[in-house]
Parts: structure tokens; C-alpha cells; sequence
């Protein structure tokens, strides 16, 4: 069987992470977005087509033609024209029933197993919010009767979550679908068509799905991996460090004396940690990063290579490839008033969700020594900041 992953879109709503990377290669408890969804693939996937746009050549790069044992293939959509537009591209390589996925959203292996089985269908979970999502609507069969977006008033509280089934056949539906108002062509009219003549099954998941829409949806998803994350402790740790909890040190770490790790924590590899840091629970910390002197982090990622030295406290943010945060740097992540953070998305305000919540720093910034940063603002990449400097605003390239 094929699989077929959107992965060609530039994704705005998670700049500045994604100024310098696609999507799909944002990392989630030190893997990228893609190498979880490879991981998840029915047994029966032998072959996989990754729709590329944006950045392509990173996806290449980092996956190249295989994924244990899986064939990798590479189909180019030049203009972002929907989700339906980005599968017509695979047209040409497909000749059989096929599962199809979006490449920024991350699913469990066991409802991947349940979807290959269908004929044709979708998966779902229920929401609280249905105006937020594309909801189903199914008859006492469990097929759909149809796909409403975003309604304004609950009609159905299945979510459709991106992820799907089909035959050949869909292929000549799309190619007759009229445009969306967005001027797209959208998977979900196509599905409406094939439910209209045959059923077309939605089944409710039964494990995680994880959804990468906004930057600090990289800590939910992080945190969400951790919880079940096994003891793996390589590299060098030293007897007066302190570890607790589900801890994977990677090969070639040290752990220096002082410190210490309440896991879950996820630390890779060439790493340097201390002396005397405090790794607090539900921490990613990539390859080839230092955690130093008198240093905190509490869930908190960091990217490959970032550099947090000495006498800082990051917590519950998001820190890009190469960036070195100067003595002293601090992110406040808690509101006086107790209520959630927001963040500026495409000039208007958005809810996080989150009452803990600091900074997202794109990759290569530096900050200057005692920078305080503001909750829910983002440094761009390449950024940096003056010495005693309070960032209240996002600092834009």
C-alpha cells in the first residue's frame, strides 16, 4: 500500500520557527513532525509520496529515498492550491487504494492500522469547539452523510483531523470539484461527492493526535511524547548528579556534577549539562546543546545546537537551531492575572491556551546578558538583543 503526505505548504502561523525550515521538520521530543508520521504507517505502507513546496530540499535532505524499508518518493506541488491540488500531483504514481495525511499533524500507529482497513473513510475525534474545525456529520452506520466547515452553531462535534482512505477513484472526482471560496480545490468536497454514492467510513481515534498549528503546539506534543518516554541513560553522568523520573540521555552527553534532571526528559546527543543545572520535567534538549552553570529550563525545547550557558531560566518555550542566550536571560511565563498568554499571529492576537507560556526564539538569535523577554513574544531568526534589554514586542527581522 501507498501513502500519500501533504508537506509542501509554508505554514505562516508558525513563523518565525518556520522561516528557516518546512513545516514537517519542526521537532517534537527531538524527531521531526515527518519521521512520526513515518514511524506510524501501517506495516502494509511499502511506498510513500511526500508532496514538497516550501523548502523542499530540506525534507529531501533530512529523509533521502528510504525510511526503514519504506520507499520515499518526492512529488513537487509549485503553487500551495489546496489539499485536493496537492494529491492530483500523485496522480500518475498510484494505481491502488492509498491512505493520505497532512504533514504537520501527528497520529497514533493503532488508529493508522484501523484506518488502511477501511475501504474508503476518514478518521475524527471529538472537539470541544467544532467551530474551530471541519466536523462530520454520520448516520447509524458510521459513514458520513456530510462535512460541514467550521459551522457557526454545533452541528456535529467529530472533527475531521486530516486523515484518510481512498481509491483511484478520487482522482477523477478532484479533477471535477469546483474551487472553494479560498480558490482551492479541498479534500473535503471531494469526500461529500464519494459519500453521496457509496459509504464512506469515519471512525473516532483511539490514541493521540497531535495537531502542529501554532508554535507552542510544539510543547503540547513534546509533552504528550514525554509522558510515555523509557529510561535510556548513555553519554557521561557524573555520581554527583541528581536524575528522577523517565530520563534518555543520548551518546556522547555529559552530565557534569550538580545537576539535576526530573524527568520525563529527553536530552540527545554530544550534549553539555552543567554544572549545577536544574532539567525540569517535560525538557527536550537536541544534539550538540549546553545547559550550563546555574541554568533552569522547565518545558522547555531546544533545538539542535542551541546554547542556554550559565545563570538563565527558559521555561515552557520553544528555542531554535544555534541560538545562545547570554548569562542572566530570563522568559516570564505567567500572567499577574492568572489567565492564558496570547500571541501575535498575522497582526492580531491569538489565545494560546496556556497559562504558562514564554518565548519562541527562531533559530541563531542571541540575546544580550540580563535580557528579560516578555511572555508569548518571538524573536526572529538571526535577531539579537541589546545587554539589560526588556523585549515587550516580537523583534522582527
Amino acid at each position: 500500500m501507498k501513502a500519500v503526505i501533504f508537506a509542501a505548504g509554508k505554514s505562516t502561523r508558525t513563523y518565525p520557527l518556520t522561516l528557516t525550515r518546512p513545516k514537517p521538520l519542526l521537532p517534537v521530543a527531538n524527531k521531526p513532525i515527518i519521521v512520526h508520521q513515518l514511524e506510524a504507517l501501517p506495516d502494509s505502507v511499502d511506498e510513500v509520496i511526500v508532496v514538497v513546496g516550501y523548502m523542499r530540499e530540506m525534507i529531501e535532505d533530512a529523509l533521502g529515498n528510504s525510511f526503514n524499508g519504506i520507499a520515499l518518493r518526492y512529488v513537487e506541488q509549485k503553487e500551495q492550491k489546496g489539499t485536493g491540488h496537492a494529491l492530483l500531483q500523485c496522480k500518475d504514481y498510484i494505481d491502488d487504494d492509498f491512505l493520505a495525511f497532512n504533514g504537520d499533524d501527528i497520529y497514533h500507529k493503532d488508529d493508522m492500522e484501523t484506518l488502511a482497513n477501511f475501504e474508503q473513510g476518514s478518521l475524527c475525534t471529538t472537539v470541544e469547539d467544532p467551530s474551530r474545525f471541519g466536523v462530520f456529520i454520520v448516520n447509524a452506520d458510521g459513514n458520513l452523510e456530510q462535512v460541514v466547515e467550521k459551522p457557526d452553531t454545533p452541528i456535529s462535534y467529530l472533527a475531521n483531523i486530516g486523515a484518510y482512505k481512498f481509491t483511484p477513484a478520487v482522482f477523477d472526482i478532484l479533477e471535477t470539484t469546483p474551487l472553494s471560496s479560498r480558490g482551492e480545490i479541498e479534500i473535503t468536497s471531494a469526500i461529500q461527492s464519494i459519500a453521496e454514492t457509496a459509504p464512506f467510513a469515519i471512525r473516532e481515534i483511539t490514541g493521540h493526535w497531535l495537531s502542529i498549528g501554532y508554535p507552542w503546539d510544539i510543547l503540547d506534543a513534546t509533552q504528550a511524547f514525554l509522558n510515555e518516554l523509557k529510561d535510556d541513560r548513555q553519554g557521561d553522568i557524573h555520581e554527583g548528579a541528581f536524575i528522577s523520573g523517565a530520563v534518555s540521555v543520548g551518546r556522547g552527553t555529559e552530565i557534569k556534577p550538580g545537576v539535576v534532571i526530573e524527568g520525563p526528559v529527553i536530552i540527545g546527543e554530544n550534549c553539555i549539562i552543567g554544572p549545577n543545572a536544574y532539567i525540569r520535567s517535560h525538557s527536550a534538549i537536541g544534539n550538540n546543546c549546553k545547559v550550563g552553570q546555574g541554568s533552569e529550563l522547565k518545558g522547555t525545547v531546544l533545538m539542535n545546537g542551541a546554547k542556554v550557558p550559565h545563570l538563565s531560566y527558559i521555561g515552557d518555550s520553544v528555542i531554535g537551531e544555534g541560538a545562545n542566550l547570554g548569562c542572566g536571560t530570563t522568559t516570564a511565563n505567567f500572567r499577574h492575572d492568572g489567565k492564558n498568554h496570547k500571541s501575535l499571529i498575522k497582526g492580531k492576537l491569538v489565545d494560546t491556551g496556556r497559562r504558562k507560556f514564554g518565548a519562541i526564539v527562531a533559530d541563531d538569535v542571541h540575546t544580550g546578558i540580563n535580557t528579560s523577554i516578555y511572555p508569548g513574544r518571538k524573536l526572529w531568526p538571526h535577531t539579537s538583543t541589546l545587554p539589560g534589554e526588556i523585549v515587550k514586542t516580537d523583534i522582527e527581522s
